[in-house]
């Protein structure tokens, strides 16, 4: 396959694995801010007066520090539909997010995939700046890695075989709660 396939199935392959372990990476830092202590659970739906409470857990003096929200996909229809909903294509250029949809609430709406969708989901609201009045400038999440991706390709002759191994070595953590609420909705 590596002498008779199409383009650079070496290249493609490492390619895949190298999104994969960010994939997981992405994944166990969803579980991670799902460990937060400060949390906020609703009787109603998801909605600009139900995110405005979980919001106010931060207790902010000022109240204008950028703040992200986490959503599945399925959620991102009704927020849409809620008039205090902000699009992202009405932003100036340059000042979103990957994946950001919109705002409600000075919330930064991201859908993914990675947010549980059942009775029990908790949305991670985390807080991505500091306030340096009241503070500290520990992050809410943090990935320690021992190593960045590290991508092996080993040929066999005899076998006719190409085998490419990846791994990376890192653990993500909830660094500081202050800074994660997590919200329960009504389904």
């Amino acid at each position: 396959a590596v002498l008779s396939g199409y383009g650079n199935p070496v290249g493609e392959a490492n390619t895949q694995l190298a999104l994969a372990i960010a994939a997981k990476i992405d994944s166990d830092c969803m579980e991670a801010l799902q460990t937060a202590s400060l949390i906020m659970r609703s009787k109603a739906a998801i909605s600009y007066n139900a995110i405005v409470d979980a919001v106010d857990l931060f207790e902010e003096e000022m109240g204008c520090s950028d703040k992200v929200l986490f959503i599945h996909p399925k959620q991102v229809t009704q927020l849409r539909k809620n008039p205090d909903f902000l699009s992202a294509d009405k932003y100036t250029p340059g000042v979103s997010l990957t994946g950001e949809i919109g705002m409600i609430a000075g919330c930064r709406l991201v859908p993914s995939k990675k947010v549980p969708l059942t009775e029990a989901s908790r949305l991670p609201i985390v807080k991505l700046e500091a306030d340096p009045e009241v503070d500290d400038e520990i992050p809410a999440l943090t990935i320690y890695r021992k190593r960045e991706v590290n991508i092996e390709t080993e040929r066999k002759p005899k076998t006719r075989t190409t085998e490419i191994t990846a791994d990376e070595f890192y653990v993500a953590v909830l660094s500081n709660e202050a800074k994660v609420v997590l919200a329960k909705f009504k389904a």
